[in-house]
């Protein structure tokens, strides 16, 4: 059984970059696939695809490269984990590497970026940081 999902995704995604995997597989989830589809939105990877096995289903990534193999994602942090969970206001949300990267929150009104949140006026739990 598996504890944390969300860092189950993270670590599956930071590998592959590191492999130059063209693809990666991992089961799927609601927000998985929300946190996935803000990365899409953002550049930080090429595409996904949901695909339904039984009541589960499995998300398979495809990594962005540029230049000789480099991959677009230079790395991938877990913020709130299940031991210490970090919530933040909207005006305390913390900016990735002055704005190259994005935050994922968590929100009332779903999965936001950190821009998004902030725009939004909306706080939540900061799920993850991608830059």
């Amino acid at each position: 059984m598996m504890t944390d999902p969300i860092s189950d995704l993270l670590t599956r995604v930071r590998n592959g970059c590191h492999a130059k995997l063209p693809k990666v597989d991992v089961p799927a989830s609601q927000v998985k696939v929300s946190i996935v589809d803000l990365w899409k939105k953002n550049g930080f990877i090429k595409n996904y695809k949901l695909y339904r096995q039984g009541q589960s289903g499995v998300l398979r990534i495809y990594l962005k490269y540029v230049g000789k193999n480099q991959p677009v994602i230079q790395g991938v942090k877990r913020v709130s984990r299940p031991s210490r969970r970090v919530y933040a206001r909207h005006h305390e949300i913390p900016k990735v590497l002055n704005g190259l990267g994005m935050a994922v929150i968590s929100t009332s009104k779903g999965v936001l970026t950190d821009e998004g949140a902030r725009e939004a006026k909306i706080g939540g739990e900061v799920l993850c940081s991608i830059w």
